[in-house]
């Protein structure tokens, strides 16, 4: 085991022992590509979801929310070209009958589990095919979508006779997709199930270099927010001959995990591919009336693009630190105040003494109360915790991520402080009560 695949060894254990993430269907033997995310898992990815909306949506005024169906007319899929080219180069073993991406094997005629031949490479569709109502049969087929873009595309003329917004504006949305991978892989990396926040970024075809570098900027930007070491996070500018069908320009932002560099996010110039494919497809005017130009035309498209998992994969990976605190082993996670699940946890010193107890739940609601609703803060802002000594629980939150921890004593009920601890230091030092708020803040 090398030490990269020890440290994701690691990162999967401290998930499931804190209650990050769990195995789908686990008692079930589990379901590849399938995760559910528990308490601190929840909290991690909504405060992402929540610092990538205020510099993207929130902080602007030319953003609008959306959120559309997974489930769509399956022309859809035909129009945007998903039904006959959504597709990965796949080849089965003629031995042990496993399948692989073969565009993912060093050896493409060789197995990598049992070293046996692999059979012919052919072209597998990876959208989860549904049926919609009772019948079956082709009349009533469908899919998961693979992607959120495609449910803004087609609504493109209902936002503009709804909101009349001027170019240029985008669409954001965040919401879950689905691909039938045919090995998923690296934990959360990639998953058949997944969380996706995307930008269609609707500009004048002559306009567009400049709304590209806007967003290529704000993309890093939103890494820094995340507390991402910007010497992990690298931009690949796609090549010509790698380029998907309807982008003419693409930067694949990338982060180093552990199994090596891959992508955390993109960046695409789709030109006007959607929209003109969608309203040659539907027979339906997708067309913008310039008032500027006094023209109307076919607006083009950035699309910034963003994978919620991978993001929480990638700010575990970058977190995780292992040092030594009061000659003992300690593991805790780095996290950006911005994103911890726990800002504060406070504590009782001891759970057995009613009055340092009710002292510490006043505390505790107080604060609750003052940063809980708190929109700079994003969820999951305050905890109560008296479970097991307090070196069990320094060493608990340490490895949820939570920055700080106020532990009650008996001082406190006669001087009114509290003891704060900093996560990463371990430093303590003595805070008046009625400062706390102001001196977490």
């Amino acid at each position: 085991m090398t030490e990269n695949d020890s440290l994701m060894d690691k990162i999967v254990s401290l998930c499931k022992r804190r209650g990050f993430v769990f195995q789908g269907s686990e008692i079930y033997g589990g379901l590849s590509g399938f995760w559910d995310y528990a308490h601190y898992g929840v909290l991690l990815k909504e405060n992402i979801k929540k610092v990538w909306l205020n510099r993207f949506a929130d902080s602007r005024e030319d953003m609008l929310r959306f959120d559309s169906a997974i489930i769509m007319n399956k022309e859809v899929w035909q129009s945007s070209g998903h039904a006959s080219g959504f597709a990965d180069p796949m080849s089965e073993c003629k031995k042990c009958k496993h399948t692989f991406r073969t565009d993912q094997l060093e050896d493409n005629k060789k197995c990598p589990d049992c070293k046996g031949e692999l059979g012919s490479t052919k072209q597998f569709n990876m959208m989860f095919e549904t049926n919609i109502g009772a019948e079956k049969g082709e009349a009533t087929k469908s899919y998961l979508r693979p992607e959120t873009a495609q449910g803004m595309f087609v609504n493109f003329k209902n936002v503009i006779d709804s909101f009349h917004p001027k170019l240029p504006f985008g669409l954001v949305q965040i919401g879950k997709a689905f691909r039938n991978e045919i090995a998923p892989r690296d934990f959360l990396f990639r998953a058949r199930e997944f969380e996706q926040m995307e930008i269609e970024y609707f500009v004048r075809p002559n306009e567009w270099e400049k709304s590209f570098e806007d967003l290529r900027k704000e993309t890093l930007a939103f890494f820094e927010d995340l507390g991402l070491d910007s010497n992990k996070v690298h931009e690949l500018e796609v090549p010509q001959e790698k380029l998907a069908h309807y982008s003419k320009r693409t930067i694949d932002f990338e982060y180093d995990f552990p199994f090596g560099r891959q992508e955390l996010s993109g960046l695409a110039y789709r030109t006007d591919f959607d929209l003109s494919s969608h309203g040659k497809g539907s027979s339906v005017s997708l067309e913008y009336l310039d008032e500027e130009a006094k023209e109307k035309i076919v607006p083009h498209v950035i699309e910034p693009s963003f994978g919620v998992d991978r993001l929480v994969l990638a700010t575990l990976v970058n977190s995780y630190t292992e040092d030594e605190m009061n000659g003992e082993k300690r593991v805790y996670l780095k996290l950006s105040s911005k994103i911890a699940p726990v800002k504060v946890a406070v504590f009782p010193l001891l759970k057995n003494k009613p009055k340092l107890v009710e002292k510490a739940l006043e505390i505790y609601k107080m604060l609750k109360k003052e940063m809980g609703s708190s929109t700079s803060q994003g969820v999951g802002t305050v905890e109560f915790d008296d479970n097991g000594n307090i070196g069990k629980r320094y060493r608990r939150q340490d490895e949820i991520g939570t920055p700080y921890c106020i532990t009650v004593d008996f001082d406190s009920l006669e001087k009114g402080d509290v003891t704060v601890r900093d996560r990463d230091t371990g430093v303590q030092e003595r805070v008046k009560i009625e400062d706390l708020v102001n001196k977490l803040k």
